[in-house]
């Protein structure tokens, strides 16, 4: 492993300024659950680390009704999952955090690392879209509002420009009659990367019976995670019924663009977008209709 400098900031404007030094050579340090076997291995090259950790607004971690959730980009797992709130408001999200690695790994992972890591196969990315949620990125011109699907460009790769970073996330404070659910599919039973994920997100109008607006996630199935913008559109008003849910499926598939590599091939990732976006559906209007 190359020798590199290890380095902490206390605020915005200072890493801003150590970001800015060296354009190349600085990276990022949150949880380093990924950064670090990537440096390990060569696949990374970095003459110095900058641990954000001591940054306040990195680390806050809120929920308020009025303006809904706020995760800072330093904010570990275990943090998330022992949050009464997240659980009761934002249970899609928490399915996915609760696959993030094992113990030792959600004590030190970062959503915020999660996402500017920009694997396709992220379980928290997919969940984060559904529920609407938006990075605050800070920079040498202030601060600027990204959604989330906006933000990976290719696998491994961002909009974050030069002295940028991720500060934190923020997701819409739940509706009623709201419900959101995110399931994946791995060989083994746990620590392992998915070999499809999808989410699934609706909203129901006052009889339960109409899904007023839905968002529909994919991961692991194209060069980015993907928002299926017109299985969400399709949704919008329609009576729920086993058809609709089954044509959403269908048009999840259509939008996807798997790969055949050592772990699954295009056609079996193709059949299980169809199978677990139909089961993220069905999950998110259940927990929206209040029945689980």
């Amino acid at each position: 492993m190359q020798d590199i400098l290890y380095k902490r900031a206390f605020s915005i404007t200072d890493l801003v300024s150590q970001l800015s030094s060296d354009k190349d050579g600085v990276k990022i340090l949150a949880g380093g659950t990924d950064l670090i076997v990537q440096l390990r291995e060569g696949r990374r090259k970095a003459r110095a680390l900058v641990d954000i950790k001591n940054i306040p607004e990195a680390n806050v971690l809120s929920y308020d009704p009025g303006s809904g959730l706020t995760i800072g980009a330093a904010v570990p797992c275990y943090r998330i999952r022992q949050e009464a709130a997240i659980a009761r408001y934002y249970p899609g999200l928490i399915d996915a955090v609760e696959l993030i690695g094992g113990v030792q790994i959600q004590g030190r992972a970062t959503l915020g690392g999660n996402l500017c890591n920009a694997s396709p196969a992220a379980d928290s990315i997919p969940a984060l879209i559904v529920n609407e949620a938006t990075c605050t990125i800070a920079g040498l011109g202030g601060m600027r509002q990204v959604a989330v699907e906006d933000c990976c460009t290719a696998p491994g790769q961002t909009i974050l420009e030069q002295a940028e970073f991720l500060l934190s996330l923020h997701l819409p404070p739940p509706r009623p009659r709201s419900g959101a659910a995110y399931l994946r599919f791995i060989p083994r039973n746990e620590m392992d990367i998915a070999v499809v994920g999808a989410g699934a997100s609706v909203v129901l109008d006052e009889s339960s019976t109409v899904i007023a607006s839905a968002r529909v996630a994919l991961g692991a199935v194209a060069p980015t995670p993907l928002f299926v913008s017109e299985a969400s559109d399709y949704l919008t008003n329609r009576e729920i019924s086993p058809q609709v849910v089954r044509e959403v499926a269908r048009m999840a598939q259509d939008a996807c663009r798997p790969i055949t590599d050592l772990r699954g091939t295009a056609a079996q990732r193709r059949h299980l977008v169809g199978v677990l976006t139909r089961r993220s559906l069905e999950k998110a209007i259940q927990r929206a209709q209040g029945n689980i």
